[in-house]
């Protein structure tokens, strides 16, 4: 199986080193040509670095894993790459200026693309790339979950139709460890086990609201990132609120951030009331 990897940052290198190890031959793709080292971990010699994007024509599979802020730019270049292979999406969150999720991009810039899907879950990159168990879940069309089970048979997949959930999920959990890391600093533990229950069920009513199935939101892409985001000073966005709650600013991407205000965009068109994100928008000043 050929596999293309678009992004070549930590979470890209890990799912091509990933995929590499299950016996893919993968072409991973970065705008300068380098790709995220880890420690310990040597690139399999079935992964070919380039910085062609025609090199993804032939493909049998896309995983597009560049940052949300990127992500429009990335898939515009594609576009004239595309050769109807399955495209799974990797990277969580939404766009920064207008709160579209990355299936919504993806829709606009390559619209002929109908084999689609998302990627999400409890995954630290360097995890994954050392090989340590981990679990996803895969949502889109048939097609689309074939080719993520060959291109990823090394994690443990949950598969789903559900697209919408699975990416409102990416979206919340990231929100929630944001305020989870504030409020590890900020409140004490009963009150950091109330705002988080609430606030993960507000993200819950958008999404299903959405169109999203309530088992999404009790799945790995669900509970289980979570998890892992919400619990750990590894996770960007915990570490995040933590560094806003003692007066720092955060270090690196949070995307928590730009996940949180549109999320209470997306309540307010759809008439929700999101009493917990919006106080806590407002205690983060962003």
């Amino acid at each position: 199986m050929k596999v293309g990897v678009i992004g070549a940052g930590a979470w890209g290198t890990a799912l091509a080193i990933a995929s590499a190890q299950g016996g893919a031959d993968v072409v991973l793709w970065s705008y300068d040509g380098l790709h995220k080292d880890f420690d310990g971990v040597v690139m399999p010699k079935n992964i070919r670095m380039t910085v062609n994007m025609a090199d993804m024509h032939d493909m049998d599979t896309w995983l597009v894993v560049t940052p949300g802020a990127f992500f429009r730019e990335t898939m515009r270049k594609a576009r004239n790459e595309y050769n109807g292979q399955p495209i799974i999406i990797c990277t969580k969150g939404a766009e920064n200026t207008t709160g579209q999720f990355m299936s919504e991009i993806l829709a606009t810039e390559i619209p002929e693309c109908v084999d689609f899907g998302v990627l999400s879950g409890p995954q630290f990159a360097a995890e994954v790339a050392q090989g340590v168990p981990t679990g996803s879940t895969l949502a889109g069309t048939d097609k689309t979950i074939i080719a993520g089970q060959g291109a990823l048979n090394k994690l443990y997949l949950e598969t789903t139709s559900d697209i919408i959930g699975t990416q409102v999920c990416g979206v919340g959990k990231n929100a929630v460890a944001l305020i989870c890391g504030y409020n590890s600093v900020k409140c004490a533990e009963n009150e950091r086990a109330l705002i988080f229950t609430r606030a993960w069920n507000e993200v819950m009513a958008i999404g299903i609201a959405m169109g999203g199935q309530m088992q999404s939101f009790l799945g790995l892409c669900g509970i289980g990132d979570l998890f892992l985001s919400a619990t750990s000073a590894t996770s960007r966005n915990f570490a995040g609120g933590m560094a806003i709650a003692n007066g720092n600013p955060p270090q690196g991407t949070v995307e928590g951030i730009f996940a949180l205000g549109g999320l209470i965009a997306r309540a307010k068109d759809l008439g929700i009331n999101v009493p917990v994100l919006n106080e806590m928008q407002q205690k983060l000043n962003i």
